[in-house]
């Protein structure tokens, strides 16, 4: 009996021991693991990190900062790994797999490490995904030290501000050549006027051709202004419902003497009392230039048609029945090429520079019907066959009859030749 009773005191005892090693096991075990958790600055799952540098953070606020900048921002730590980037950093192709991916970058940012001094560059880095085969990106690079241990890059992208300031210069310097020709022209003409004082054929030949040069000129002057007025393509505030037939109308009769001297005939065809939410001058004039080129690039006796009609479109601005008004004005002129169809609508550009001058163009037409259509939250494309004919097709969002009318066909013909249909080719 005394042996059982020392058998049991010895379990009791033994499992006491264990119970004990368990415990202090397990508290242990929570340590280590908090040690490990902190070591790993916080992050879930880490490990411990038995490094007598902690890894890099950043100082508090910078995140918060760097969220609202417009900048691209690239947080470096001390090996050159990536703390820190925005999201537009990465769509930029500027960090990739968790490091910088431009090298002329991640040199300046090694540079500002080593010597604490603020750097700014300007560099060319390639497009992003499929647009890599592309013109560069242009960006400007500013570097700076963060703290004693981090680098803070910032990229801003230049590319659209140098595209807007080559625009800005190529226009100046055009327009500085257009106006040098008409103007050196009066200047020798009146020259020869005065020479020829003695001569009243000659000064009137003379004066003829000064007259000429001079309505050049203030076309060129008028269509300057037009485009200044239209360039920045802002929808218009205080749109007013204009008639298309009257538009149409006034189209017709600003080219109706050219269209005569050349036997070509003028056709309008369509839907009739359709109205265009607008600017009346602007869309007389981005017509007028549409009827005008028409006829300068059309051969004698042939014909030019303006056709309109009533499409529906979800993508209508402004409009809840998502109506749009297209215009087109077709002609059997001598067409234009693939590579030309891509800049037609560039200023100054044109498609035969000798016919433009012989008729007086000054390449500004077809911009300024780009333009009056984008601010009127429309679109304008073209279709053409080189020795078949083109067709400019505009549309713009459906404006309200402000008196009731029944919508009726016109009596002319809507297509005068056997050019596919608009809608085909748009």
């Amino acid at each position: 009996m005394d042996v059982n009773v020392a058998a049991a005191a010895a379990c009791a005892i033994a499992g006491l021991g264990v119970g004990l090693t368990a415990s202090i096991a397990f508290r242990w075990s929570e340590r280590e693991q908090a040690r490990g958790a902190a070591g790993g600055n916080g992050r879930r799952g880490a490990p411990a990190v038995n490094s007598a540098l902690p890894e890099p953070t950043l100082p508090p606020g910078v995140d918060t900062v760097l969220s609202v900048l417009r900048s691209c921002a690239i947080v470096l730590g001390d090996g050159d790994e990536v703390v820190k980037a925005s999201s537009a950093a990465y769509s930029m192709g500027l960090v990739r797999g968790g490091a910088v991916a431009v090298e002329p970058m991640l040199a300046l940012a090694r540079s500002t490490r080593r010597d604490g001094e603020i750097r700014q560059a300007e560099l060319d880095v390639p497009r992003p995904g499929v647009q890599r085969a592309g013109e560069p990106l242009s960006v400007s690079v500013r570097v700076a030290p963060l703290g004693s241990r981090l680098v803070l890059v910032l990229v801003e992208d230049l590319t659209e501000r140098r595209r807007i300031e080559a625009v800005r210069r190529d226009f100046v310097a055009n327009v500085s050549h257009e106006l040098k020709t008409p103007v050196g022209a009066l200047s020798l003409l009146s020259e020869a006027v005065a020479d020829a004082a003695d001569d009243p054929e000659a000064v009137q030949r003379f004066a003829g051709r000064m007259q000429i040069e001079a309505t050049r000129l203030a076309s060129l002057v008028q269509e300057i202004i037009d485009l200044s007025r239209v360039q920045d393509d802002r929808l218009l505030m205080d749109p007013e419902p204009v008639p298309v037939d009257e538009l149409i109308a006034e189209a017709m009769d600003r080219c109706r003497q050219q269209a005569a001297a050349k036997q070509i005939h003028i056709a309008a065809g369509g839907i009739a009392g359709l109205y265009i939410h607008g600017d009346r001058g602007q869309l007389a004039a981005a017509l007028g230039n549409l009827v005008e080129n028409a006829v300068n690039y059309s051969p004698p006796r042939t014909r030019v048609a303006i056709a309109t009609r009533r499409i529906a479109s979800a993508a209508a601005i402004g409009e809840a029945d998502g109506e749009l008004i297209e215009i087109s004005v077709t002609d059997q002129g001598i067409g234009i090429s693939e590579k030309d169809r891509e800049r037609i609508f560039e200023r100054f550009y044109r498609v035969d520079p000798a016919r433009s001058r012989a008729t007086g163009g000054t390449g500004l037409g077809l911009s300024i019907v780009k333009h009056v259509a984008a601010s009127h939250g429309g679109t304008v494309s073209v279709w053409s066959v080189e020795g078949q004919g083109s067709t400019f097709t505009v549309r713009l969002p459906a404006g309200q009859n402000p008196s009731p009318a029944t919508a009726t066909s016109l009596d002319a013909p809507a297509t005068p030749n056997p050019l596919p249909a608009p809608e085909a080719r748009s």
